[in-house]
Order: structure tokens, then sequence, then C-alpha cells
């Protein structure tokens, strides 16, 4: 199989595509042949030697997410067909041609999403459904901020939050992404070129005083004060990224005044069984949103495999509205 790997620590350059041996399904999994997948930062700083894959990922190739069909299956494998159209979060190894996984850590792509743009799903939906729903446990009638409302995430989060019942609001350094996000579902947004400092006077401006439910922070540093800040009483603080920073100087009055939750997730480095958990709430709860159209993935650029350098520097440049597409196969 043709493979994106990672040749050593640096940048988009490190990355060429090698033919590699083809995996082997253990006796669980099944072999996908991938069709597509996405660009993550995370994808980003596996190649820059900042986050190793986890244990059981391929070191060397990176990729997150995937979408294909079911070629091979292991020898104790029974949920799946051959041919079946299957998609789901991995450990690594989604920017190649073929992937083992196991069987119950993927669900069934709906009829009505096509392969080249199914793989744009799984890591913003699965994330912002187990962040948001799961963990936060947002329902009809609450108010979201979500940090860096124009990322793929960002994106699944607003349109998620409208499925629900509830309000959302946004953050991001470009009044153009915010036109956009507002087309997906987010009620209302504001330009933070100058920095986040101003987004909890905004949202209590917006909110009568009051500040909003859940904040779905996905840059981190300031913008996670700015968010507890901007918090209602008992408001929920679901911290995804750290892009804009790694520390938070948080004063405890304020989380204990409001009786605030702050908690940080990952998915990618989650055992196995809490991956199969949550591939199987976004089965039951997202994918029938997808069939019917209610919810769709924003796709901002696509990229053929061996041209993943570009899509990396795509990225980087920080001007992206929803993801970065990978066309693995035709």
């Amino acid at each position: 199989m043709k493979a994106a790997i990672i040749t050593r620590p640096g940048g988009p350059e490190v990355i060429e595509i090698r033919e590699m041996p083809d995996p082997v399904p253990a006796d669980n999994e099944v072999l996908v042949r991938v069709r597509s997948s996405a660009l993550n930062r995370a994808d980003i700083f596996q190649r820059e030697g900042r986050y190793p894959a986890p244990p059981g990922a391929p070191a060397d190739i990176p990729g997150l997410e995937v979408a294909g069909e079911v070629v091979a299956l292991g020898a104790a494998a029974r949920r799946w067909r051959i041919g079946a159209r299957v998609f789901g979060i991995v450990g690594g190894g989604g920017h190649a041609e073929l992937l083992a996984a196991h069987e119950d850590a993927l669900c069934e792509i709906p009829s009505s999403l096509r392969l080249e743009d199914a793989g744009a799903v799984p890591e913003a939906f699965i994330t912002a459904h187990d962040a948001l729903v799961t963990q936060a446990g947002l329902v009809s009638g609450e108010t979201l901020l979500v940090h860096a409302v124009a990322s793929g995430v960002g994106l699944a989060a607003v349109q998620l939050a409208r499925a629900i019942g509830a309000v959302s609001f946004g953050t991001s350094r470009s009044p153009g992404k915010l036109d956009a996000a507002k087309v997906h579902g987010m009620a209302q947004g504001i330009s933070v070129t100058g920095g986040p400092e101003e987004v909890p006077q905004w949202i209590r401006e917006i909110t009568a005083g009051r500040g909003v439910d859940v904040v779905l922070d996905l840059l981190g540093g300031p913008y996670a004060r700015a968010g507890a800040e901007a918090l209602a009483l008992r408001g929920r603080l679901m911290l995804v990224g750290s892009l804009a920073g790694g520390d938070l100087a948080l004063p405890l009055g304020l989380v204990m005044r409001n009786r605030l939750t702050i908690r940080g997730t990952v998915l990618r480095s989650r055992p196995l069984t809490e991956r199969i958990a949550v591939t199987a709430a976004f089965a039951r709860e997202v994918a029938p949103l997808l069939a019917r159209g209610v919810v769709s993935p924003v796709i901002d650029s696509r990229f053929p495999l061996h041209r993943i350098g570009d899509a990396h520097r795509h990225l980087q440049g920080n001007e992206t509205l929803g993801k970065v597409v990978i066309d693995v196969t035709s």
C-alpha cells in the first residue's frame, strides 16, 4: 500500500509517500480500504515531533480519521461484511491506502453521505458530540460558546447545538468566518483580533448578564480564562485544544463562587474500550442526523494523498473554514 510517512521531525517536507507492507487485521479487526481522511492539528504536531502516536498506532503514519470500505475480516470479526462502508476515529495510520481497525471502533456511513466527504466527519463530530452531549450534558434551551468556531470541531458543535435546541455563540479572528458559522447554526459571533479579553463582557451583554451554560474551548491559553469568565452559574468549561497556550491562570474564587465544572478531554489517546463507547454514542445519536442532512461536514479544501505536504502547509496557514480532506484512494 501507499502511505504518508513522517521520515523525521520537521516541516511538511519531511512527509514522503512510500510503499509499505499491507497491514494484517487481528482477530477482532477489519481491513479498511481508505477512500478519504482529513488533516488535524494532531497530525501536524506528530510531524513536528511534539505528539507521538499512542501505543498500538503506527509511529510514522499520521491520520486520525478514516472513511472507506471493508476489504478483509480478522478471524473473529463478525460485525461487518466485505464491502461495508465504514468510518471512525483511529490512533493513527489513516493517511494510508489500507488500515486495520477494531470492528467496534467503526460505524456505518449513511447512504446519503459520499465516501469522498465522509472522511471529514469522525474527528469533528465525535469530538463535538462527546464533549458537548456526553460530558458537558448540553440540552435544549441552554447556551454554548465555541472558541475557534470556524474549525471542523467548531462547525460540528454549532450544528449539533442547533439540532439539540441549544443556542450557540462563537469566536474567531476572522469576521468572514463568523458569517460562515452563522450559516451552519451559530446565533452570534465576535471577532477577537485584539484578544479574547472582551469576550466575557460581550457574552454578558447578549445574555442579559447571565452568561452561557457551556464553553467549548478549542484553543486554550487566554481563551480558557475568557471562557470561564463567560460562564453562567454552574457552567461547564470543556477544554479540547491548547493551540493558544498550554497554561491556565484562573481565580479560584470565580470557580468556587459560580460552582463551575472544568474538564479536559482528548480522544486519540483513550483506551480502545472508551473509543468504542464514544463511537457507539455517535452512531446512535449523530449518524441519523447525518443521514437526514440535519448536520453535515463542512469541507474547506481537498488534497490527494501525494500532495499531503501541501495540505499541511494549508492548515498551518490558519485560514481554513472546516475540514481539510485527504483523498486517499479513488
